[in-house]
């Protein structure tokens, strides 16, 4: 097994859910690094290599010190292939079900290590590589939801994670800043974002902003706990042709406000998404949209003549 090819850095480091200047650093300081080359001489990750640096990164998220898991890693048996392993730290891996359509599960997997390991530029150079390949949309759908979730899952049954699902956020928070607005947007006065009164969960807004910008519409963040005489006067005087309003939780969906917001000219596009709203109580005026892209494509026609 070792005289074949193997992987190079940047494959492993995907698989892992690490920078590739971690593994580099791994090697340098710890001696783990590949041991195979390619026919080019080229040097290459086998699978006993790859069974080792799994075996380091799960002491390290265990809480081991890098120096000290991998001298563990290296005593470790040589020639057992990855899957024939247990994985003894079972209990620090995300659940993450059945995920959709259209999804990597290796990439959701590195994405989902990466957050338990708590290393931010491995979490950043995931979210980054996957929006710039299947934009905003794609990648909040396909690997960052599916991540989020397990991590949420992780926590309703451990109590755990708290702080993994904020660093995480973080992250996603500054990834999503880095979308550019459009430099020519298609509306002229910018579509507002907001959370519900009270509400807190705001990330879910900051990827619709990011969604829109792609989609070359401008808008305006308001950011959570959005109370209701604030955003009423925000729509007095920007006069959006599209308003978005935000509720996680059903602490917040109360919708009875909904109804007491002013009108702007031309008549604004009043949406609500979230699971938190009570739909059977919204207002005949507003539109429920039941994720990102519904979100993108109901606003985005608001600009769009027949």
């Amino acid at each position: 097994m070792d005289r074949e090819p193997g992987l190079g850095v940047g494959a492993v480091a995907r698989h892992l859910g690490v920078a590739a200047a971690t593994l580099r650093t791994w090697d340098r300081r710890y001696g783990i690094g590949p041991s195979g080359r390619s026919p080019g001489g080229h040097r290459r990750y086998t699978p006993t290599d790859l069974a080792r640096l799994e075996a380091m990164q799960r002491s390290i998220i265990a809480g081991a010190p890098p120096a000290e898991a991998a001298r563990a890693a290296l005593d470790e048996p040589r020639g057992e292939p990855p899957s024939s392993r247990g994985h003894g730290a079972g209990g620090n891996r995300v659940p993450l079900g059945d995920l959709p359509a259209g999804s990597d599960p290796a990439e959701v997997r590195g994405l989902a290590r990466a957050a338990m390991a708590m290393d931010a530029p491995a979490m950043t150079l995931a979210v980054r590589a996957a929006i710039a390949r299947e934009g905003v949309v794609g990648a909040w759908d396909r690997l960052i939801v599916p991540v989020l979730r397990g991590i949420g899952r992780k926590n309703a049954a451990s109590g755990e994670c708290v702080e993994v699902e904020h660093l995480l956020s973080t992250v996603l928070l500054a990834c999503l800043a880095e979308v550019a607005p459009p430099a020519e947007p298609l509306n002229a006065r910018p579509v507002l974002l907001a959370c519900a009164p009270e509400e807190q969960h705001s990330l879910p807004v900051h990827a619709l902003a990011a969604a829109l910008a792609q989609a070359g519409v401008a808008v305006a963040l308001l950011g959570a706990r959005v109370p209701a005489p604030a955003l009423a006067a925000a729509i007095r005087r920007t006069g959006p042709n599209a308003v978005l309003v935000w509720s996680q939780t059903a602490r917040t969906g109360d919708p009875g406000w909904l109804s007491g917001l002013p009108g702007s000219r031309p008549a604004v596009r009043l949406l609500v998404g979230g699971p938190g709203w009570n739909r059977r109580r919204l207002p005949s005026t507003t539109r429920l949209v039941t994720d990102l892209s519904e979100a993108v494509a109901a606003i985005s026609s608001a600009f769009t003549r027949p």
